[in-house]
């Protein structure tokens, strides 16, 4: 018994000893895998990076920024059918158990032991895996393990069940559907996997999305189907077995097929390059680039996709104008057909994907004055061409416009762009990329927030955006900006100056400075109002002398055409160099009543959380956010912006510039029907051709020219390709508005003048016009010459004699 003793007390021993020596090596193992873990609680202050997204005016989207897709979205907002799936599918036990699963994990290492490592099996709860993607990193260890199961304890301990599976859902990556798109949580897979909100899945989807943590390129939709289908459906039965779907919803979801339906790209975002760059630059620059791709900013832009388009739509037509007036210049390129098959050949070649309705096309065969082409066949998401072979013919129509016939303009193997015939089905047009360039802006004159921006003929072809970066002589359509500061400083509309030769000594050695009139020729004493309707340099040169350049300099940065213009006469000719945003923001201050506006592209910046921390207008309204109306007066917006120049100069100049329209280099124009004002910019040379003008509440600036700057031809004016963009563009974005009159401000009189001399009306016999004058202003009255002394003996009956040095309408005579 004594013995027995002895040994069970041995035994008790032995067993105290080596519980101990157990226990201070578990201390030891806790202590030394402890000593240097990650803060779990640095996840209570955690912020993913969530990509910033762009809205157009309209709330649609027009662009994504990001290095990782994701889309937060807090725990209360996630449906319980989201959640059932990827409990089902990743950890059934997650709202039982401490934070590891002890059962699973002993499984895991005894088969990965039995196995050599040849066969790794995972047991990770959600909770070690926000630990490891958070915390712990991906190294493939047993220490990693470790470590991994000591923090999914300790987050536990101090995080509820809710806050760790919604750190789970937001985090996770769930694979690549299309190249650099990497996908992170539920909310950004759900909008690339089926094109919806994680509030609209159905069962198969949300467990189609489930399966994919343990493995989405295991489980790819297109390259793995058969897998992914098996998975998902494994992910359904599971759901049923837990309770979270009925079995008949269960048996019916498995009968789907696997309907990936990517997010369609949309067409805002096709036509929005230009603009949506400029919104990326901007918020770059504000706040950096982390934030940029990483904050989740919600912009909500100026863009109006209607306007857009129609920009879009006149600059090119305007571009492509210009440029097929040049000739054909042939193919794109050419290959070969000899022993291929068309449609994979044209699917190496590259193509603008931002130019629709054109399309890239191979020429098959060249007979009977028709030429039959392969269109490119078009990718689906996974990246494969679609089987089917579109066709069809250029025909004599198709290639008029290269003025030759269709066998002499191209031949089998020619790569060519074309566009669809309207009207002819099957049929289309031959087109080229045009080498020419150019931009428009259309603005808010009242507010300065940008409508549309187009920065060139493809954001595909060129990044390079000629609305706000290049730097272009805006030539006479900166000469409003002189007579502005004239009339700013007394002078009238009715003030006349001599069109005539105007020489400018340059100093010893130099030669001397003589401009000259775009058609050579003088017209003696003007108004002013004749200079600016027919584009007067000989009179703008003068005026400025008198007005002197250092004043003239300091409105151009007024309006914010120059930060800093050389004080020198032939920059009274807009020889210096500015943008398109500028001059049209520029012209937006002539018909708002000359207040200060700063051309914007963003209306409102909110950060993830929902904050507005941005808005473009920062005007204050008493009493806006009253609770009820007391019968009062409305409220009213503080006026805060500054006054560039006298709002009754700002009326004289706008009334001006409505002549040019009417009566000067701009009557194309006056097709659009509606009142509408401008003024047409050539350069020396015709390197740049420009038309900046405005309806009441548009203002719109046209740039036409070659990236390199070089002449677009001896006779090209303004007046014949830029004007005719904003032509074609005011008549798509005015055509549903009524034709309202530009407004008179109050203290302007309008007074009927002769339309040639701008002296008062009556018993001239000239054309006449009503012109504005300032209070205390007034137009000169009419002085008849002194008739010609005529013999009256001699007068024999007959027209009366003319008048020695009268003005009339057709001019000086």
């Amino acid at each position: 018994m004594r013995f027995v003793l002895r040994f069970f007390g041995f035994l008790f021993s032995v067993g105290a000893i080596f519980f101990l020596i157990g226990a201070v090596g578990l201390a030891y193992g806790f202590w030394f895998y402890s000593k240097d873990l990650p803060d779990h609680a640095q996840l209570a202050n955690y912020e993913p990076a969530v990509m910033t997204r762009i809205h157009a005016s309209d709330g649609s989207l027009i662009a994504e920024y990001a290095r990782e897709r994701r889309l937060y979205v807090p725990i209360d907002s996630v449906p319980k059918l989201i959640i059932g799936a990827f409990l089902s599918a990743e950890d059934k036990n997650f709202y039982k158990h401490p934070g590891i699963d002890p059962e699973g994990l002993m499984r895991a290492i005894v088969i990965n032991l039995r196995s050599g490592g040849s066969r790794e099996q995972g047991a990770s709860t959600i909770t070690q895996q926000v630990a490891k993607n958070f915390l712990v990193g991906n190294e493939r260890s047993y220490e990693r393990k470790i470590r991994e199961a000591l923090i999914a304890l300790r987050m536990e301990s101090t995080f509820s069940k809710d806050k760790i599976l919604e750190l789970y859902l937001n985090e996770i990556f769930l694979g690549t559907l299309t190249p650099g798109r990497n996908l992170h949580g539920i909310a950004a897979a759900a909008l690339d996997y089926f094109g919806k909100s994680i509030h609209e899945l159905t069962i198969a989807e949300a467990a189609y999305i489930a399966a994919l943590p343990k493995g989405p390129n295991n489980y790819h939709p297109y390259r793995q189907r058969k897998a992914a289908v098996e998975r998902r459906n494994w992910v359904i039965e599971r759901m049923a077995v837990n309770g979270y779907i009925s079995k008949e919803a269960a048996d019916a979801a498995q009968k789907e097929p696997l309907n990936v339906k990517p997010r369609n790209v949309s067409p805002n975002s096709i036509a929005s390059g230009y603009f949506a760059e400029g919104v990326r630059r901007d918020i770059a620059e504000r706040y950096g680039e982390e934030t940029l791709y990483e904050g989740g900013l919600l912009i909500r832009s100026t863009l109006d996709p209607k306007m857009q388009a129609m920009a879009r739509k006149s600059l090119v037509d305007g571009l492509v104008r210009f440029d097929e007036a040049r000739g054909w210049r042939g193919a794109q390129q050419k290959i070969d057909l000899a022993g291929r098959e068309w449609g994979l050949a044209l699917a190496e070649v590259p193509v603008l994907g931002d130019i629709q309705p054109w399309r890239v096309a191979v020429v098959l065969e060249v007979t009977g004055g028709r030429a039959k082409v392969g269109l490119q066949p078009k990718r689906e998401a996974s990246g494969q061409l679609v089987k089917d072979r579109e066709t069809g013919l250029v025909t004599a129509d198709g290639a008029k416009w290269t003025r030759r016939p269709v066998e002499r303009a191209v031949s089998v193997g020619d790569v060519v762009y074309v566009e669809p015939l309207a009207d002819k089905e099957g049929q289309f047009r031959l087109r080229q990329i045009p080498e020419i360039s150019g931009a428009i802006v259309a603005m808010d004159p009242n507010t300065g927030r940008v409508h549309a921006m187009v920065g060139g003929f493809s954001y595909d072809q060129s990044e390079f955006n000629r609305a706000i970066q290049a730097m272009r002589q805006p030539g006479s359509s900166f000469k409003p900006i002189v007579y502005a500061t004239a009339l700013d400083n007394g002078y009238t509309p009715s003030s006349q100056v001599l069109d005539g030769p105007f020489v400018l000594d340059m100093g010893p050695g130099q030669a001397a400075w003589a401009p000259s009139n775009y058609d050579g020729k003088s017209a003696g004493v003007r108004t002013l109002r004749y200079g600016i309707e027919h584009s007067k340099n000989l009179m703008t040169v003068r005026l400025s002398n008198e007005i002197g350049m250092p004043t003239i300099s300091e409105y151009a940065r007024r309006f914010g055409v120059y930060d800093d213009m050389l004080p020198l006469l032939s920059m009274s000719l807009g020889a210096g160099e500015t943008t398109v945003m500028r001059m049209t923001a520029a012209y937006s201050m002539f018909v708002n009543g000359g207040r200060r506006i700063k051309p914007t592209l963003i209306d409102q910046i909110q950060d993830r959380n929902g904050r507005t921390i941005y808005r473009h207008d920062d005007r204050k309204c008493a009493n806006c956010n009253a609770e009820k109306w007391d019968g009062g007066a409305a409220p009213k917006l503080t006026e805060n912006r500054e006054q560039v120049i006298d709002p009754l100069t700002a009326y004289q100049i706008t009334s001006i510039l409505e002549g040019v329209v009417q009566r000067g280099t701009a009557q194309t124009v006056k097709a659009v029907g509606k009142p509408l004002a401008g003024k047409t910019g050539t350069t020396n040379d015709a390197k740049d051709v420009w038309f900046v003008g405005f309806s009441p509440d548009l203002a719109v600036g046209v740039f036409l020219g070659y990236d390199q700057p070089k002449s677009l031809g001896n006779a090209a004016t303004a007046g014949q390709y830029a004007a005719p963009v904003f032509r074609d563009f005011m008549q798509m974005a005015l055509k549903d508005k009524p034709a309202t009159p530009f407004r008179v401000p109050a203290g302007i009189k309008l007074i009927r003048v002769n339309a040639s001399t701008g002296t008062r009306a009556g018993g001239d016999g000239g054309g006449t016009i009503l012109e504005a004058f300032k209070p205390g202003q007034s137009p000169p009255e009419f002085v008849p010459p002194e008739p010609e002394e005529v013999p009256q003996a001699e007068y024999q009956g007959g027209p009366a004699p003319r008048q020695a040095g009268g003005v009339g309408p057709g001019g000086l005579y």
